[in-house]
């Protein structure tokens, strides 16, 4: 491969031409809150496949603490599940769509952030939405559940797409402040300035934010995170521009998986602790030490032609992503054979060793740095965590006098990307029909960077503080990926019915090259096949009613990190790929909405990823994050359903319900032929009520979630979980001369504490987060 990164292209069809009008509902940036009701929130638009758009009052029903995923969780088919309310920890957050995951153990659904790729959703040098965008920031978030839209930036979307799009900037100069505080410490400052028209038909806005919270269980976590962004829009010569910038700092404190019988035996604690109490076999499960450190830098800029019969469009992008994951092993790797009765080099700061293999583990040792043996015949008192341990990990086995020595184990990320895509949609007529051919072409180039290395703890019985000059480098890598993708489209729109038919081909190079043995290098290519789509969208007799039918060939490139692990047999490994059909039927009038759709997936070459921690303890040296294996394929079939009513002009109801079975085919030993994909719901519902009078609003969501394997075997379930949240607030206008108005409001997530396992990646699960009440205080000047 001759360059380092992924690559992409894509060539843009233009909007869908038909009849009807295409129908969106976002979050307004300036919509007051105590406007009354006046036309049927609608959460879809008219296409030939199944989608959802999040609407104002799915935006409420979070606090402004939690992260952008949230605000996704009630449409049909979607499953967000965080390690608690506000998402501060990527290590424990999953989402499920149609039986396809994005979790530690697979990546299987798109995101795109302004319609622009994020580099791949994974732990280890992927980024998530909420990396991206503050959720003051955030506009609406297009789910499109399975066959999706052709011009998709994605190379893992599977089972559909989230398009997270930001708010443009305000006509008029304008300045925003809101100022929330919640359950386990949480606080959060945030500003925006919008600078009104600053040039001729030139707007920006700048906004800063702020925020830490700290774990449920504990108590001890500290997670802080701070945000910057900004925004602009102009046009030049009939060329309409933007441009956005944002930068992203966290520090996050992990929550553990637990198995099924840790969760009934104690469903208050994942098992680690917030406590140091200097016994490094008990002290590897310390909090904060768990830790997840990133930092994103990512912009854009993008400019959009029109005439009467053409539209050209396009967009170049950077991002830089770098970070850090940390354990706390309970030993130091014995790394240098150092001779009989000399001390152990591992001890003495200064002295590193890159690359090479571990001799054995240093437990404990005397004051002249040589390892000591516990004494024959002692019985270990530890029985936590994982069951306990051996004498040799016990204090009280030893001598007077012996020095327990543990380790701070840093994995290293970094990768650095950038894109560009192109687009253009023609606009014709065939037969006085109107017809638009769209194409596009996307390309990236990326170099991710790994390494790990060992620093010893300066004192283990005392806290985790550590040596900052690494006493072993295990391994260090690059991962050059290079992407293209391109498509076209063409679509006829024949006045009673518009049809589609499109094609695309991913081409995508990998390589791993090893810094410390250079024969250690591997390559891979992961091009798809031609992949055919398309679908038609048909008015009836009846008005406001349609119907619409999709067809899709969807496919994700094997990712980078297959090639982390040395012993892969990278010749085995094939690309996921997944053929996705949506039927379905889309109302709408002046007070309902409503959608109903059947989808039928057939998904091949399912990758599952083999992570190196689980509830049963953590093989710290093992030299990548986990590894992956194909496991046959997938069956997934169901209905989704959702529905929007207008009441009356003050009360509005929400419902959604999907029924969904997966199911694994071709299967393995481990994954049997016919079972249940594990940790899919077959069953769903959410049911919303918002009210609006006046200056004041109040509502109500439910979720239910059906029972959920959490193993491939389907021997151990998630029981079912009902969980409500619950808003409520006032907007005051002018209150104060200089204000233009102050909205203050009350969330409660988890209303009736709920207790439950959550996300469920490598076959075990995250507990669910509590009750979690936050206030939130905006004023507009």
């Amino acid at each position: 491969m001759k360059t380092t990164a992924k690559t992409h292209l894509a060539l843009c069809v233009a909007m869908a031409i038909s009849s009807q009008s295409v129908i969106s509902s976002a979050v307004a940036q300036e919509a007051p809150d105590d406007a009354a009701i006046e036309e049927i929130t609608v959460v879809g638009k008219s296409v030939s496949y199944a989608n959802n758009q999040t609407s104002d009052e799915m935006a409420k029903q979070q606090s402004s603490l939690t992260s952008a995923l949230a605000v996704i969780d009630n449409l049909p088919g979607v499953l967000i599940n965080e390690g608690d309310t506000f998402g501060s920890d990527d290590w424990s957050t999953t989402v499920s769509i149609r039986g396809f995951q994005l979790s530690l153990d697979e990546q299987q659904i798109g995101i795109t952030i302004d319609g622009i790729a994020n580099g791949n959703s994974n732990y280890g040098g992927g980024a998530k939405a909420n990396r991206y965008i503050d959720t003051e920031n955030l506009g609406r978030v297009e789910v499109s559940q399975g066959t999706g839209d052709i011009a998709s930036r994605s190379n893992e979307a599977l089972g559909g797409t989230l398009n997270f799009t930001t708010i443009d900037p305000g006509m008029e100069e304008s300045m925003l402040v809101s100022i929330s505080g919640g359950s386990f410490d949480a606080q959060k400052y945030f500003v925006r300035y919008e600078t009104g028209e600053i040039a001729a038909d030139t707007y920006a806005w700048f906004s800063a934010s702020t925020s830490e919270n700290t774990d449920w269980v504990t108590q001890t976590a500290e997670n802080k995170r701070d945000h910057l962004a900004a925004k602009f829009m102009t046009v030049v010569k009939d060329v309409d521009i933007k441009g956005y910038f944002s930068w992203d700092d966290v520090h996050e404190d992990n929550y553990q998986r637990v198995s099924l019988a840790q969760f009934e035996q104690n469903p208050e604690t994942d098992g680690l602790s917030g406590e140091w109490v200097g016994i490094p076999y008990v002290d590897q499960v310390f909090r904060q030490a768990w830790s997840s450190l990133r930092e994103n830098l990512f912009a854009y800029l993008s400019a959009d032609y029109k005439t009467d019969n053409f539209e050209v469009s396009g967009n170049v992008y950077y991002h830089d992503n770098e970070g850090r994951g940390d354990w706390v092993p309970q030993y130091v790797v014995d790394v240098t054979a150092d001779g009989e009765g000399v001390a152990h080099s591992e001890l003495t700061s200064g002295n590193t060793v890159y690359g090479g293999s571990a001799l054995g583990q240093l437990l404990f040792v005397n004051a002249s740095g040589l390892a000591m043996s516990p004494i024959d015949g002692c019985e270990s008192s530890i029985s936590a965590p994982y069951g306990g341990a051996g004498p040799e990990y016990d204090p009280g086995c030893y001598t007077q006098g012996a020095i327990p020595v543990g380790s701070y184990r840093h994995t290293h990320y970094q990768k650095e990307r950038f894109g560009f895509d192109a687009d253009f949609a023609w606009y014709t007529q065939i037969n006085d029909m109107d017809n638009t051919l769209r194409g596009g072409i996307w390309y990236e180039d990326y170099n991710r960077e790994e390494s790990r290395d060992w620093h010893k703890i300066l004192d283990s019985s005392s806290s985790f503080e550590f040596d900052h000059t690494p006493y072993w480098v295990q391994y260090s890598r690059e991962f050059p990926v290079e992407t293209l993708m391109v498509f076209a489209e063409d679509e006829l729109d024949m006045g009673w019915a518009s049809v589609r038919l499109g094609m695309k081909r991913f081409f995508v190079d990998l390589e791993r090259q090893d810094n410390f043995e250079a024969a250690n290098k591997a390559e891979l290519n992961s091009d798809s096949d031609t992949l055919f789509s398309g679908g038609i969208v048909a008015q009836t007799p009846i008005d406001g009613l349609e119907v619409f039918a999709g067809y899709a060939e969807n496919f994700a490139a094997i990712k980078d990190t297959v090639l982390e692990r040395d012993a892969s047999t990278l010749t085995l490994v094939e690309p996921e790929t997944a053929e996705n059909v949506d039927v379905g039927l889309r109302y709408v009038s002046q007070n309902i909405n409503a959608s109903l759709t059947y989808y039928s997936i057939k998904f091949d070459n399912r990758l599952t990823f083999i992570a190196p921690d689980s509830p049963d303890g953590i093989d710290y040296l093992i030299g990548t994050n986990g590894s992956y294996v194909n496991v046959g394929g997938i069956e997934s079939s169901g209905f989704e359903a959702s529905l929007s009513f207008n009441v009356t002009d003050e009360l509005s109801v929400y419902s959604s319900y999907t029924y969904n079975d997966s199911q694994y085919t071709d299967g393995s030993i481990d994954f049997p032929e016919g079972n249940t994909v594990f940790g899919s719901p077959e069953n769903m519902a959410v049911v919303s009520l918002d009210w609006t009078r006046g200056n004041y609003f109040i509502g109500s969501s439910s979720k239910w979630v059906d029972d959920r394997f959490i193993d491939a075997a389907n021997t151990q379930v998630a029981e079912a979980y009902l969980v409500t949240d619950f808003y409520a607030g006032v907007s005051l206008d002018a209150p104060i001369q200089g204000i233009q108005s102050i909205d203050l409001r009350f969330t409660v997530n988890n209303m009736f504490d709920e207790s439950y396992l959550g996300g469920i990646a490598g076959q075990s699960a995250w507990i669910g987060a509590p009750r979690t009440a936050a206030f939130n205080a905006q004023a507009r000047f």
